[in-house]
Parts: structure tokens; C-alpha cells; sequence
């Protein structure tokens, strides 16, 4: 590994934070042209303004940097495309951080190959988003454990209607599925709140707060028995569609659903129907299968769902946790330590 690190930012990031890196890990040589990248529209857009074009010459000024990189801060605007034409165009590139908890996504759709995924690390940004993506996941069960949509219609209609029950969270058990850093931050903000918490694991590594793991092969068998469902699952093969037909049918009538994890983990049409049919009383998602939502999704106009643009996570701390976290990667692989949040090239997580 040189002496220097030669960094080169591919997305829009702030100057203070570019120099932020320099600071935390003085070997890294921090390369950035704020002319050439699409600008954020709102904190930690990290794609940029879709209608921002570069001329043919910014165009060829960008490539050329980052096809100088070392290093890469984020995936190049984002674009799986991008990604995939700067590591073969080049060979001295040996990490790639993304900016997504869930990077590997990004990086499995550059369709790489083997060469590749051996020479260049792939790291995510996993654990900077769980406290807000697990505040979505707490406010989603309220919300269905106190009725949300009637209290709306009500309201709608100025109708005050006889006094009626609300759930409680302190008598509800909550899944939480996926262990990961969301669902460990949701597991603890429901167990603190009294709720008893159950999760899926691969590993069987006890989580604190979680008073059953549950092997992923058995969710439908305790589905029965469960109140909520918070997803945090990462989009893969394994996972998709991993919340279907088969999963709402073996729930207890009632179940509240929220998805803070990847849209593709839901089968869509098999939560339509449980919602229709009164097995899912409320679903409060942040992610779709298609995003942006497709216009005519039935979950635009279900009265019992919730549907946030893949906002949840956002927060104006987040791009300066990223930057720590990559400053520290830096500083662990000038070191010849490991990385953390290492994108598995099987399963892209």
C-alpha cells in the first residue's frame, strides 16, 4: 500500500468534509473538483440534480479523475455503469466505498467480473443510517398499533366517534428481521420501550434486547405469534421476496409491517392482498421493489399504508458520518487492517 492514499471524492461532497478526510487521516490525498460533480439537491443526495449535465469536456475531466483514484469516496454519480467503466479503465483502484448502507446492491448490478471483485474492495456505509431507519421502523408500529389511518379518517370526516382500544407496544411482539446494524438499533429503541423482540439470524449471535433468535428458515412457523414486522433485510438473491403469500398467510390477523431494509425483500402484491384481507393492518414502508413507487402501485391508495420516498434515513449528520467512517477505513487499510462493512461478492451484501 503507498505511503499516500490518493482519494479521489466521485460524488458531490461539501469542501469542509473533503478536507474533514485530510484531517482524520493526513496520508490521504483528498483529489475533488466541485465544477464536475451533479449538485445535491438536499443533504446527502448523493446522486445530484437528474437534470444537471456535464459539457463533453467536464465529462472527460471527471473520468479522468477518478479513473486516477487509488481510492474512490462513493460510487461515481452513483451509476452502476460508471462504476463498472472506471474499475476496468483502472488497474490501480483498490477500494470503492458507497455511500449506501446497502452498497452491495450497487455494486453487483456493474456486472463485474472476477478479476475485478478480487482486485478492488468494495465497502458500505451500514450502521450510519440504523438510529433514523430504526426511528421509521418504531414510528411505523405506533402508528398501526394506534390505528393511524382511522384517526386520519376521523379527523377527515369530523366524525367523534365512541371511545376504542388501542394496541399497546409494551404487549406487542415485534420481529425484527435481519440483525444487521438497523435491526440491532431497532431491536434496542423496541425492547426499551417494553415490547417483547424476536429476530431472524443467520449467525445465532445473541443481540442484546432480543429475547428469541429465530433461524430464517423458520420465520413462517412463528409468524402465529407475532404482532409486527420490522424488515431490515439487505436486497440479494436470498432475500427477494422473502415477505410473501406464504408469510402473511401464517400471521396472526392483524400484523403490522414496516420495511426500512430493501423493497425488493417484500413480495408487493402478497402484502396488497393481506392487507386486503385483513391480515396486515398496516404497512409503513420506506422502500419499494420500483423506485420511484410506479403511479398505479395499489399501495399509493390502500388507506392502511404509509408510503415514505426512501427518506427515513435522512438526516443532516449523515454525510459526515460517512466521511468518519471512511476515514477510518483509510487509516485501517494504510494500516494493513481490516475494513469494516466489506461488501460479500456472492451474495452482494
Amino acid at each position: 500500500m503507498p505511503e499516500k492514499l490518493r482519494v479521489v471524492v466521485a460524488l458531490d461532497l461539501a469542501e469542509e468534509l473533503c478536507a474533514r478526510i485530510e484531517e482524520i487521516e493526513p496520508r490521504c490525498e483528498v483529489v475533488r473538483d466541485h465544477r464536475l460533480y451533479h449538485p445535491q439537491r438536499v443533504v446527502a443526495d448523493w446522486s445530484g440534480d437528474p437534470e444537471h449535465r456535464r459539457t463533453h469536456e467536464e465529462q472527460a475531466a471527471f473520468e479522468g479523475m477518478v479513473d486516477s483514484a487509488d481510492a474512490l469516496f462513493g460510487v461515481p454519480d452513483v451509476d452502476a455503469a460508471a462504476l463498472a467503466r472506471t474499475v476496468a479503465a483502472n488497474p490501480r483502484l483498490r477500494w470503492v466505498h458507497t455511500t449506501a448502507a446497502g452498497g452491495g446492491g450497487q455494486v453487483r448490478a456493474a456486472n463485474l467480473g472476477a478479476e475485478a471483485l478480487q482486485r478492488v474492495t468494495f465497502t458500505t456505509s451500514a450502521g450510519v443510517h440504523g438510529v433514523p431507519l430504526a426511528e421509521f421502523a418504531l414510528f411505523g408500529v405506533l402508528a398501526g398499533a394506534k390505528d393511524l389511518p382511522r384517526l386520519q379518517q376521523q379527523k377527515a370526516d369530523r366524525t367523534w366517534t365512541g371511545r376504542w382500544e388501542m394496541r399497546q407496544l409494551d404487549e406487542l411482539t415485534v420481529l425484527v428481521v435481519g440483525l444487521g446494524g438497523i435491526g440491532r438499533a431497532a431491536a434496542a429503541k423496541f425492547a426499551a420501550l417494553g415490547a417483547t423482540v424476536w429476530g431472524t439470524t443467520r449467525s445465532g449471535e445473541e443481540v442484546d434486547g432480543v429475547a428469541r433468535l429465530v433461524p430464517i428458515e423458520d420465520l413462517v412457523s412463528v409468524m402465529g405469534d407475532v404482532d409486527a414486522l420490522v424488515v431490515t433485510l439487505p436486497g440479494t438473491d436470498r432475500t427477494e421476496g422473502l415477505i410473501d403469500d406464504e408469510v402473511f398467510s401464517a400471521a396472526k390477523p392483524g400484523l403490522i409491517v414496516t420495511n426500512v431494509g430493501r423493497g425488493s425483500v417484500i413480495d408487493e402484491p402478497a402484502l396488497v392482498r393481506a392487507l386486503d384481507n385483513g391480515q396486515v393492518s398496516f404497512a409503513a414502508l420506506d422502500v419499494f421493489a420500483t423506485e420511484p413507487l410506479p403511479a398505479d402501485s395499489r399501495l399509493w391508495e390502500h388507506p392502511n399504508v404509509v408510503v415514505s420516498p426512501h427518506t427515513a434515513a435522512l438526516n443532516h449528520s449523515e454525510p459526515e458520518r460517512i466521511v468518519r467512517l471512511f476515514a477510518e477505513n483509510a487509516t485501517r487499510l494504510l494500516d494493513g487492517r481490516p475494513l469494516r462493512n466489506v461488501v460479500d461478492t456472492v451474495e452482494f451484501y
